[in-house]
């Protein structure tokens, strides 16, 4: 069971305002009545009045209203639904992604092949709230982002936001924090919004420390021409999205993720969020990860010279594998070139007044229609390429946030022209798996060297063990010790 059962730990941690928990568990006020994040600035109360539960959702269950002091739907997702891999983990990264908004709770457990029973049945045991209760908690998360940061009339929001009606939206949102729409909107605190109409400013909340170096340095590093690039100290792209398609600017702050979106549809805000957060690895538990490979005593300095590193991931897992394809064998600068040559003859064409970006990048489909001699590559990456496009055009592989690591690894590694570095590098950068370990990168194998480890991949693949189950992010620190990080990337 989750942190929220462990009484007297949790107790703990609201007694000491500890924010490293925001997210693992909720706190509810039996004299209030009212749930609170752990770090809540407010006097703790006794902890004979405390319940603790698992999600937001269980606490508007449970007739608790969220705080509003500390905000509690703003703080950053648990960091379990990211770092396991069995079947509750799943089902929230779906619903994170809005799934059971777009296809219902039958959409939801056909993508993860089970029977909508057996999903509510785990979700409630675990959670303490079914798949419609936690996919309504973050209908009334969403909505209160748009009414307090835009200026969009009621009805907009209510339908941007996934409610049904504007009666439902009402009355949830009243319910959950206890004022109604318009009373939400006057107590907020007015931000000038510059420059184009319809951009929405958000912040992206993380658990510190976050180091942005590797992070936004590998994004811009291997930025694809058109549908990304770095501007004005903020990493922008293209996105494709469920409805439509968005730009977004992400700029790195001491406390947050500045996050300035634009969207052709209000109704992929809650996914083009859970995207971006899920790029930028927000909902990671730094302090766990760092703390378990400083065990090490060859990571220790590594990772005290610049701790909570975080995996560079990506907002969209089919894109990904095809870059990760172009990319074999090649530097960065010709995987770019050839993935930029793609882009502008298959990708859909987008506005971008801000900046510089021209496209979306191109669907599996419009990939797998592409003529193979018009691609500029050797004959066998031509075949590997054209196999991976015409899998995800027709279905038969998925990647997608509720990939089954393990079995999408395998996949992966049955395909032509698919060696352990690119399925490697997919699952650790796709489909978000935090255990994922490239031995036989030659970035990390030349690190290994320098640091006195060893550096073929099977004896490194044993010492790594003691890094479980964070191996992604020690390849963090590793490629980091090298000034050059991504030259030439094996198959």
């Amino acid at each position: 069971m989750g942190m929220h059962t462990d009484t007297e730990r949790c107790v703990r941690a609201v007694q000491s305002k500890d924010a490293r928990f925001d997210g693992w568990f909720f706190t509810a006020v039996l004299t209030t009545r009212i749930y609170c994040r752990p770090s809540c600035p407010v006097v703790p109360p006794k902890p004979e009045n405390m319940v603790f539960h698992p999600s937001a959702a269980a606490c508007q269950q449970a007739g608790f209203r969220a705080c509003k002091r500390c905000r509690p739907d703003t703080s950053p997702g648990s960091p379990e639904w990211n770092q396991r891999a069995d079947l509750v983990a799943r089902a929230m990264r779906l619903i994170a992604d809005g799934v059971v908004d777009r296809e219902g709770v039958p959409g939801l457990a056909a993508r993860l092949g089970y029977s909508t029973r057996q999903i509510e049945r785990q979700l409630l045991a675990e959670l303490g709230a079914g798949p419609l209760a936690l996919a309504r908690a973050q209908r009334a998360q969403t909505a209160r982002l748009l009414i307090e940061t835009t200026p969009l009339p009621m009805a907009q929001i209510a339908f941007a936001a996934g409610f049904s009606s504007i009666r439902t939206f009402n009355d949830t949102v009243r319910e959950v924090f206890a004022l109604s729409p318009s009373e939400l909107r006057t107590r907020a605190p007015k931000t000038s919004t510059g420059g184009t109409a319809g951009a929405l400013t958000l912040r992206l909340p993380f658990r510190a420390p976050l180091n942005p170096d590797n992070l936004f340095g590998h994004l811009a590093a291997t930025a694809v021409p058109g549908v990304e690039e770095w501007r004005d100290g903020a990493y922008r792209r293209t996105l494709r999205l469920p409805y439509g398609h968005g730009i977004v600017a992400l700029t790195p702050n001491p406390d947050h993720i500045a996050c300035r979106l634009t969207l052709s549809d209000l109704r992929d805000l809650t996914v083009a969020i859970s995207r971006c957060r899920r790029m930028l690895d927000l909902d990671a538990d730094p302090v766990a990860i760092d703390d378990q490979l400083r065990t090490d005593p060859v990571l220790a300095p590594l990772v005290d010279k610049a701790p909570g590193r975080r995996v560079p991931r990506t907002v969209d897992e089919a894109e990904f594998a095809v870059r990760a394809v172009l990319g074999q064998q090649v530097s960065t600068a010709a995987a770019r070139t050839h993935a930029a040559r793609l882009v502008t003859a298959h990708g859909d064409p987008v506005d971008d007044p801000e900046g510089g970006l021209t496209h979306l990048f191109p669907s599996p489909e419009a990939l797998a229609e592409a003529d193979p001699e018009s691609l500029a590559m050797p004959r066998t990456r031509r075949a590997t390429f054209t196999t991976l496009v015409r899998r995800l055009a027709d279905g038969s592989l998925q990647l997608g946030v509720e990939s089954d690591w393990p079995q999408t690894r395998a996949q992966l590694l049955a395909l032509p022209g698919f060696g352990p570095w690119t399925a490697d590098v997919i699952a650790m950068r796709a489909l978000g798996d935090p255990d994922a370990f490239l031995a036989t990168d030659l970035g990390i194998r030349r690190a290994a060297r320098e640091l006195g480890l060893p550096s073929t991949p099977a004896a490194l693949t044993a010492r790594a063990a003691a890094w479980r189950p964070w191996r992604a992010y020690a390849v963090q620190y590793l490629w980091a010790t090298d000034s050059h990080p991504i030259n030439f990337l094996p198959v």
